[in-house]
């Protein structure tokens, strides 16, 4: 009785491409929200955080590679993998400027304090490996 019923649900949900939709649209999505913050209130603090570090200003503008340009190929399904893999990159160099002093810490909710950061980076590598599902604008070509 049970496993006729898990048979059942299993069946029902083995829809593999809407779940790499789904997946496209929540990480692609919700990095797009920093990096729309970062084009309109522009990349000052990250420059600051590059300077501190000694590190060149102008960089800060590649966060807009991996937090606007990046996300809308996800979302859409172009270049998804590649897209990825740099949303990925975006996060571990986050973590190295402004993370690695709150990898062993809690915020102030009791939520590990890169929560995001870590959500980010392993979800952009779940597109990464997953790829982009038959729902995508690139359809079956290479582009996808």
């Amino acid at each position: 009785m049970v496993a006729k019923l898990l048979n059942a649900v299993n069946g029902a949900l083995a829809k593999d491409d809407f779940g790499k939709l789904i997946l496209r649209l929540t990480v692609g999505g919700l990095m797009l929200f920093h990096g729309l913050h970062k084009l309109i209130d522009g990349v000052g603090p990250i420059k600051g955080i590059l300077a501190s570090q000694g590190l060149p200003e102008f960089i800060a503008y590649g966060v807009l590679m991996g937090e606007v340009v990046a996300p809308c190929l996800v979302i859409l399904g172009v270049l998804t993998r590649p897209a990825a893999l740099v949303m990925a990159f975006t996060m571990v160099i986050a973590w190295l400027l402004v993370g690695t002093g709150k990898t062993f810490m809690l915020d102030k909710t009791g939520a590990w304090a890169i929560e995001s950061l870590v959500y980010f980076f392993f979800a952009a590598l779940a597109v990464a490996f997953s790829g982009a599902g038959r729902y995508s604008l690139a359809g079956n070509s290479a582009w996808r």
